[in-house]
């Protein structure tokens, strides 16, 4: 089944990167490495890839530069950046990008295999379930969104949504008015409640306010402690 999987894998150290490689293929993925960041944007342009492993600090390019990038080309092939910082502002940086997860050097390659074969397993869990609620809109005061298309109308201009956005959104609506519990939000679309996890969805919740903002009356409003009500 892992054949079918093509990993891209952007690491400068190239020690590191080849064990990693070697690792990857020996549990069944089809894996390119690049050595910088500038290659890894031109390798990831000509080939479909259905997760990302980008290491930080790079040459040319460095890896959030490159995950930005990425992002625009496709909203929501999986990320996970690999690096040997962990201060807290590059955590945040990563999540705001849409980091699905973070892993700091030095870590076990079997570490990276098991959350690397929970966010495929994830990924292939969402796309189930967006197929299965093919036709499920939602009137959000004067939004309109389509969980089918990812789409968030207003009026004439139309916002796509991550899959994750459109998840969390969905979640949101079908509890309007009611507490959406953030461990039932983290366990439906990470599948885990973690600190990384926990603090991701509240980057989602911000981006999900901000697409929301020009309706006065919607508010995504804290419920300290306990989740968030999507109130119109």
């Amino acid at each position: 089944m892992n054949k079918s999987v093509k990993i891209l894998l952007v690491e400068d150290d190239l020690n590191l990167g080849s064990l990693l490689k070697e690792f990857l293929e020996v549990k069944g993925y089809s894996t390119t490495h690049c050595l910088d960041g500038l290659n890894g944007l031109q390798t990831f342009k000509k080939n479909k890839y259905d997760l990302c492993i980008l290491d930080v600090m790079m040459p040319k390019l460095d890896g959030f530069s490159l995950a930005g990038q990425i992002r625009k080309m496709n909203k929501d092939i999986p990320l996970i950046f690999l690096t040997a910082k962990s201060m807290q502002a590059d955590k945040i940086e990563g999540l705001k990008i849409g980091a699905d997860d973070y892993i700091t050097k030095p870590f076990s390659t079997e570490e990276l295999f098991l959350r690397l074969s929970r966010i495929l397993k994830r990924s292939s869990a969402q796309r189930e379930t967006a197929s299965a609620n093919e036709n499920v809109e939602f009137k959000i005061g004067n939004y309109l969104f389509n969980y089918k298309n990812r789409m968030l109308k207003l009026n004439d201009k139309a916002k796509r949504l991550t899959s994750k956005e459109s998840e969390l959104l969905k979640l949101l609506c079908e509890h309007n008015n009611k507490l959406l519990e953030r461990t039932t939000a983290l366990n439906a679309i990470w599948k885990e409640n973690t600190y990384f996890t926990s603090r991701s969805m509240d980057v989602y919740i911000a981006k999900l306010r901000s697409y929301l903002k020009e309706d006065s009356s919607i508010e995504i409003a804290n419920v300290h402690g306990l989740g968030f009500k999507l109130i119109f």
